[in-house]
């Protein structure tokens, strides 16, 4: 694939892996040719891209330590000239009450207006009508489902109790927090730019953006175009290429989702303990084989490790991919967390999944589906990978991909509320047909 020279338009900065390539995959069928970095580059060298996305593991991490790593990612995607930025965070607004949504949102505004000189206004819009990520007057809905009734009430790191983003927000924040109503996005671009006006003046900075289909999401984003820095979830990315086209600096193109073809071993790796997760493991085990971590076995020093890559070498040697998983019901989670400890009993779980994975790659494995974000952030992180090529979309939210350099891996990084019940096999089926 040859990509002509370009500097990068968008810059991004999202908040976990899963979620950098549900961006990426958004402006890749949008027709941005998307590279995907894991972390911060050391170097400031030129990457070919319309669309580039820092993918950062801060969700989770203390608020000061995420504001550092996405401040040091903003001055990356300034160095490659982007003109606009983007950050991204989950379509269910996975934070809590010490961020670490507002405390980066803040940063970045403060960064981005004192370069720029613009004043400092942003949207925060998480919704992806596509996924069932709806937001009304507010409010966050999952499904037919207030927020703080779908589940994400019970997440071990960020459970999400309070469906009234607004409030979620400004808990985060000293900054002003409005609303951009539904009436006003209904009625246009001119309307919500109008409402952007009208929230300034009342001495808004952030402002949450209602939206409940994919036309709100394309009048949202090109009432942003003027905004130096957007907010949100990836579906508000849909009209974000558009505005680039209009602008005359994004060419039409129809080689944006291109990847190379990777041969080799399948395996799929599993950590999420979300509904949509639990439900596709337990489709997988019907038929398939499943090997199953658990964190009490690892924390006890058993070789669980080692457990598992000799049962995946196994059933390679029969030409069958595996899955390795430690997802768990709500149930099981809080008994292991008060037995190790919330931190503790992740970080057994990432480091384990980590540990396979090397040795999975030792033993020819070129196509991981990982499903997860912070499964998905060790496994890329012990995999050594730094960039990633976008490619077609396998599901909503969900882009095969594939590294760079001499010997490629294909990957499908998979956030864990996002895919159908038998997503791992149609993920399989894609990454064994990447072509596109």
């Amino acid at each position: 694939m040859t990509i002509p020279s370009q500097r990068a338009l968008l810059g991004c900065i999202a908040d976990d892996f899963t979620g950098a390539t549900d961006l990426a995959n958004m402006l890749v069928r949008g027709g941005m040719r998307t590279v995907q970095t894991i972390g911060v580059p050391a170097s400031n060298e030129a990457i070919e891209a319309d669309a580039l996305v820092v993918a950062l593991k801060s969700r989770t991490i203390p608020a000061a330590d995420a504001v550092a790593q996405s401040l040091a990612a903003l001055d990356w995607l300034r160095a490659q000239g982007c003109r606009q930025f983007f950050f991204k965070y989950c379509s269910t607004f996975d934070s809590t009450d010490a961020g670490n949504i507002g405390p980066v949102t803040d940063a970045l505004l403060d960064a981005l207006s004192a370069h720029a000189g613009a004043t400092a206004f942003t949207i925060a819009c998480p919704a992806f009508p596509e996924n069932g990520r709806t937001i009304y007057r507010g409010h966050l809905f999952v499904g037919d489902t207030l927020l703080n009734e779908s589940g994400m009430e019970n997440h071990p790191l960020t459970p999400m109790r309070d469906a009234n983003l607004v409030r979620v927000l400004q808990r985060q924040t000293e900054s002003k927090v409005g609303l951009v109503r539904y009436d006003a996005v209904a009625k246009g671009v001119s309307q919500v730019r109008e409402s952007f006006d009208a929230l300034r003046r009342d001495g808004v900075r952030m402002a949450i953006a209602d939206a409940v289909s994919d036309a709100d999401l394309h009048v949202l984003g090109q009432a942003c175009a003027d905004l130096v820095l957007i907010t949100g979830g990836s579906g508000v990315a849909l009209g974000l290429p558009g505005n680039f086209r209009r602008a005359g600096w994004l060419a039409e193109q129809t080689d944006a989702a291109q990847l190379p073809r990777v041969e080799g071993l399948s395996v799929v790796l599993a950590g999420s303990a979300s509904k949509a997760t639990n439900a596709q493991v337990a489709a997988w085990r019907e038929t398939r084989p499943a090997f199953r971590i658990d964190p009490l076995a690892v924390a006890r020093g058993e070789p669980v490790a080692e457990q598992a890559l000799a049962f995946a070498q196994a059933h390679f040697d029969k030409a069958e991919p595996v899955l390795i998983y430690a997802t768990a019901t709500p149930d099981e989670v809080k008994a292991v967390q008060r037995e190790l400890g919330v931190s503790e009993a992740g970080l057994l779980v990432e480091t384990a999944l980590a540990s396979i994975a090397r040795g999975l790659r030792e033993r020819g494995v070129r196509k991981f589906v990982v499903a997860g974000g912070e499964t998905s952030g060790a496994v890329v992180q012990a995999l050594d990978v730094h960039t990633l090529r976008i490619g077609a979309q396998i599901d909503p939210g969900v882009p095969a991909t594939a590294t760079t350099g001499a010997e490629p891996l294909a990957l499908a990084l998979k956030s864990g509320n996002f895919g159908t019940t038998d997503f791992f096999e149609k993920a399989l089926r894609h990454l064994d047909g990447v072509v596109q």
